[in-house]
Formats: C-alpha cells, sequence, structure tokens
C-alpha cells in the first residue's frame, strides 16, 4: 500500500510519558506490518501476570530485549524502563505489547499527532470500532484448515476458488455481487451466491488490522488478532486464496465451557459471522476478574467506566422467594415458592396447570414480577384456538404509512420476539425477563412455536427465521410460565413435545397451597370460614378432580355483600357444573346447591 505514514505516539498510563514509532511498508514472515519503535522511548517495568500466557511472542520479545540491553532501566522516568535503540517489532501490537507489558490493541492505541488512531490511516472504512468475527475452517472440503495451516501459518482463509484475480481489498458489495453473479452463476445457487457475497465482503472489506478472529476446531475455540490486509493468491489446493495474517493466542478454550451467549453466536451457520454483540466475553476469555482489571489499568482505561468483559459476567440470578412474597400470596409455605423458583431457574420455562378459579394467572405475574425486579420485565400474551406463529412471533402484517397513508405488509416482531430483544439488549442481559402465556393450552402449539420449539431445548444454539432471515437465539435471561386450564376440554392436551420442554406445578383445590387458601385469605380479611367449608363441601361432591373449583370465585368483595355469596353461587359456580353434567339428567341444585351443601355441613 504506497501510503506515507506519520508517525505515531503511545502514552503510557501515567499520561506524560510517550513512545514513539512508526509503520513500515515491508511485511514479516506471516503477512503482518512490521512497526519501528524508537530509541528513547518509555517502556512499562512490569508485566501484568496474564502477559505470558495470552501473547508469549510479544512476552519473550521483551525479556530477550531486556537481558540484551536494548531496553534498559530509564534515566528519565523513575521506575520506568527505556529503549536503547530503534526496535523493529513484527506488528504495531507486538510493539505496543513489548511497551506497555500486557495484551493490547496496538492498530487503536497508536496514534498520530491530530489523535487519529493509526487504523484510521488504512481510510473510511478503518475508522470504525475493532470488531470480532468468526470465520470457520475445521471442514474445509474434508481438510481441517485450522490445525494443518491457520494455527502453525499464522492466518485466516476463505474460499473462493472461482472468483476472479484482482479483487481489491474494501471493494463494495454491489460491486462484489456483480462478479459473484458473473463468477458463479452455474456453480451456485441465487441463496448460496448471496451469502457467499456477505462473507467475501466481510472477509475483504469490513475486517480490518487490529480485529479479533475466532474459530473452532477439536472442541475449541480459538482466538487471534488480524495484523494485516486482505491478500488474493492462487492457492494450489483452491481452498484458502484469500487470506489475512493473524497472530493466534497460543491456547485453545473448550467450547462446552464458553458462555450460553457466545456459544449461541458460534451456533450460526455461515462462514463468516460478526461477533461484536458478544465481544466482551470473548476479550474476557481465560482471564479472572483480577486480571482483566490489572489489563485495564495497564491501558489507563478511564476507571469511572465498567469493564466490558466485567459487566459481560454479571451474574444473571432470579432472587430467593422471601416470606413476606409467601404472606402476600397466600402461599401455605415460602418453601414451596423456592421450589417453583428453582425449577425455572433449572428448565427456564414452566406451566401452571389446574382446575378454573386456582389464581394461576395471578400467581405467575406476581411471582414474575418478583424475580425480574418489576412489572416492566413482565409481559403477558393469551393464547387462543386462531392464534399463530405470526401473531406470537414475527410475521407480516398491513400497516398504514403515516406519510403516504398507504397501507402495505410489513414484517412486524410479536410480543416473544420484542420481549427477546429487550432481554438481549446491552445492559438488561443480568436481568430476568418473563413471558406470561395464559391458557396456553387453547393454541395449536406446534404451530405458535414453530422452529421455536427446539431453542426452548436448546437455548445455547440459534436458528434461521422463517420470515426475517435473521439468526436468532433465545436470550438466557428470558423465562416462560405457562398457565394451563384443565378444565377446558376444547383442546386436547399438550403433546409430549410441549411436556419434554416445561416443568408443570399443579394448583388444584385438592392440595397446597390451593386447597387452604381460601381459608388463609377470609382469616386475613377477618371474615367467617362458612364460605371455605361450603366450598371444601361442593369439592368433594365433584369426582373428577380437573371439574373441581378453585378459591379465587370467593375471593372477591362482591361474595361478601348482601346476598352475594348465593348470586356468585348461582351465576358463577353452578353454571360451570351444569355444562360438565349436560345431559346426563342430574338434578345440579340438588347435589351441589347451597341448600344441599349448608344441610351437610348442619
Amino acid at each position: 500500500m504506497a501510503v506515507d505514514f506519520p508517525e505515531f505516539r503511545l502514552r503510557l498510563p501515567n499520561g506524560k510519558m510517550v513512545a514513539r514509532g512508526r509503520l513500515l511498508p515491508e511485511k514479516g514472515a506471516k503477512g503482518s506490518r512490521k512497526f519501528v519503535v524508537a530509541a528513547g522511548s518509555p517502556v512499562r517495568a512490569n508485566t501484568v501476570p496474564s502477559f505470558a500466557a495470552r501473547k508469549p511472542p510479544s512476552y519473550y520479545t521483551r525479556q530477550q530485549l531486556i537481558d540484551t540491553g536494548v531496553i534498559r532501566r530509564s534515566d528519565h522516568w523513575r521506575g520506568y524502563l527505556e529503549t536503547a535503540s530503534d526496535i523493529e517489532c513484527t506488528s504495531p501490537s507486538a510493539a505496543a505489547e513489548i511497551l506497555m507489558g500486557c495484551s493490547v490493541n496496538g492498530w487503536g492505541v497508536w496514534k498520530s499527532a491530530d489523535g487519529r488512531a493509526l487504523i484510521d490511516h488504512f481510510g473510511p472504512s478503518a475508522a470504525v470500532p475493532n470488531r470480532p468475527w468468526l470465520v470457520r475452517g475445521s471442514n474445509v472440503s474434508g481438510l481441517d484448515l485450522v490445525r494443518r495451516q491457520w494455527l502453525p501459518e499464522g492466518r485466516v482463509t476463505l474460499a473462493a476458488s472461482r472468483l476472479r484475480q484482482g479483487v481489491r481489498q474494501g471493494i463494495g458489495r454491489d460491486e462484489l455481487r456483480t462478479l459473484v453473479q458473473e463468477d458463479y452463476e452455474s456453480t451456485a445457487t441465487y441463496s448460496q451466491q448471496q451469502q457467499l457475497v456477505e462473507d467475501l465482503h466481510a472477509f475483504l472489506s469490513r475486517m480490518k488490522p487490529g480485529d479479533t478472529v475466532c474459530t473452532i476446531s477439536g472442541g475449541h475455540l480459538y482466538v487471534g488478532e488480524i495484523t494485516g490486509e486482505a491478500e488474493q493468491t492462487q492457492s494450489e489446493d483452491r481452498r484458502s486464496n484469500l487470506r489475512r495474517p493473524v497472530e493466534w493466542q497460543p491456547i485453545g478454550y473448550p467450547y462446552d465451557k464458553l458462555p450460553e451467549e457466545l456459544q449461541q453466536k458460534l451456533s450460526i451457520q455461515h462462514d463468516v459471522v460478526d461477533l461484536t454483540a458478544v465481544q466482551a466475553h470473548i476479550e474476557g476469555l481465560g482471564l479472572t476478574d483480577e486480571e482483566l482489571v490489572e489489563e485495564a489499568e495497564a491501558i489507563q482505561r478511564d476507571p469511572t467506566t465498567e469493564i466490558p468483559a466485567l459487566a459481560a459476567r454479571r451474574e444473571l440470578e432470579l432472587p430467593e422467594p422471601t416470606d413476606e412474597l409467601a404472606g402476600e400470596l397466600l402461599v401455605h409455605e415460602t418453601e414451596w415458592l423456592h421450589e417453583v423458583r428453582d425449577l425455572l431457574w433449572d428448565e427456564r420455562q414452566l406451566v401452571l396447570y389446574g382446575p378454573p378459579g386456582t389464581g394461576k394467572t395471578y400467581l405467575a405475574l406476581k411471582l414474575a414480577e418478583f424475580l425480574g425486579g418489576g412489572p416492566e420485565q413482565v409481559k403477558l400474551v393469551q393464547f387462543h384456538p386462531s392464534y399463530a406463529y405470526e401473531d406470537f412471533f414475527e410475521g407480516f402484517r398491513p400497516q398504514e404509512d403515516p406519510q403516504t397513508r398507504e397501507v402495505a405488509f410489513r414484517l412486524t416482531a410479536g410480543p416473544l420476539r420484542e420481549l427477546a430483544d429487550l432481554a438481549a439488549r446491552e445492559g438488561n442481559r443480568h436481568i430476568p425477563h418473563f413471558l406470561i402465556i395464559d391458557e396456553i393450552n387453547r393454541a395449536n402449539l406446534a404451530k405458535v412455536f414453530g422452529e421455536l420449539y427446539f431453542l426452548l431445548e436448546y437455548r445455547n444454539k440459534s436458528v434461521r427465521l422463517t420470515y426475517s432471515g435473521d439468526d436468532f437465539a433465545l436470550p438466557p435471561n428470558l423465562f416462560v410460565i405457562g398457565t394451563m386450564n384443565t378444565a377446558d376440554r376444547s383442546i386436547a392436551l399438550v403433546d409430549a413435545a410441549m411436556r419434554r420442554r416445561f416443568a408443570f406445578v399443579e394448583l388444584s383445590p385438592r392440595t397446597e397451597p390451593t386447597s387452604g387458601l381460601l381459608r388463609r385469605w377470609l382469616a386475613r380479611e377477618g371474615k367467617e370460614t362458612e364460605p371455605a367449608d361450603l366450598l371444601d363441601a361442593l369439592n368433594s361432591r365433584i369426582d373428577d378432580t380437573d371439574l373441581r373449583i378453585g378459591p379465587s370465585y370467593l375471593m372477591k368483595k362482591g361474595v361478601y355483600r348482601e346476598g352475594g355469596l348465593e348470586r356468585t353461587w348461582r351465576t358463577k359456580i353452578l353454571p360451570l357444573l351444569e355444562e360438565h353434567h349436560y345431559g346426563d339428567g342430574m338434578d345440579i341444585e340438588k347435589r351441589y346447591g347451597l341448600a344441599a351443601l349448608r344441610e351437610s355441613l348442619g
């Protein structure tokens, strides 16, 4: 690249000591741009503990320079070292790491006199924040490129065997699309061509020196730094004719030990994937909290701002239910709430099921608000027989343009997509969010959930969405609570796939916390126990446990006005029982009426 670069400067942590250097036009053995540190530049006396493990080439080069006297004790800066002569380094990052004694991105910390970072001098496309990328190479035409070429040779490659020679770095997407259409017309489908355009454009025009690159091989994640520009070669094996130089970290990280959010992004099935959404997780790989703080201090990070990698590690927690919550919900013991909380933590999805009037929706809402920290993190949706995937997640719906007043079909997010996007927003990922699905068994669940069925069971995976085509994963901090009325016979009970993905908790008048709920409420309100006695007597006469009557019918103020109990019994409870016994000739009033029950209690 025929560009005359200015002198670059690097400020050490106290801000007064400035190192100087320049970028060389020639490249090193592995293709990265060389960088020269000027004599008389200050050097930190100590290194951070993680330096040797993360950046062994820079660490051992620094030690050799100290041993040979090229870096020596400074006569100008007390407690610091300095360079005795010019030092030629393999890359700007290596130069910065030798001076600062820690892992650092040299393309961002070396700056010209006008304050522009080194990478900004490569053109407008470079003046964007550093990004992490996933590039797949563990199975290219049956060959594991990662272990055979990338790691030992210090590179990352992308196959473009039919792409014509002379494609320049920084090429625009439109021009690249034309070339791919012409060069791959007979060998790739339309969708394959479109994906190839995106992969090539990312590799050639969006990636830049200083970006992080990740790849997977043998069940491990390998991480490195891109140290130079893209090149097109006439590779004999035709598998790696686009390449970039990379300085790989010496160790791999076990895939199954990675954070769940990172696994979700790594499961996206493209050759090149932008990992910016999980950049903080990547930056913290292999480091303890203390080592992250030390590295941040070594590069003079603003102490008032939170370290992203530490923020990403902030634990998602569901608070432990309290005795006060149990008292508010009139639950017989706090331990029952602890069990529900633990089921949610383990399964992420839970269904409260039971007859009508057992307080399923009320309990779900109150519990979600407590565990999520408030109603802002809770969204409720009610299923019905005509409910569909397009209503629940996303689909095309008619919308009016506010300017032209024309109506057109536009892709619109449903309640689950909206809540998932909110939960996945940066800063929200440690806060629990809850989706309450009322009457979950009244919809065709396979039709409503679609590919989301898979994500309910495999939270560390992502899938390609039907309408938008986005790669989507359910955030780890999104919990689902469904309610199911067992007396509703209009829809068959949920299938085996649903039962496998949800934990089921019964709320039944025959067991606690429902069986004694009305008595506890009457005691709290200072009322007589007769309504509870009558309800127990009623349920004892109902043989089918799914048809028994819950206590919430008798937990309303109107029941305790003049004639309220008789009115509620006549208009709310008896009609339910009449429907259940329709056609069998039973005298409902004689068996379930208030007079008959009071006589049995007398």
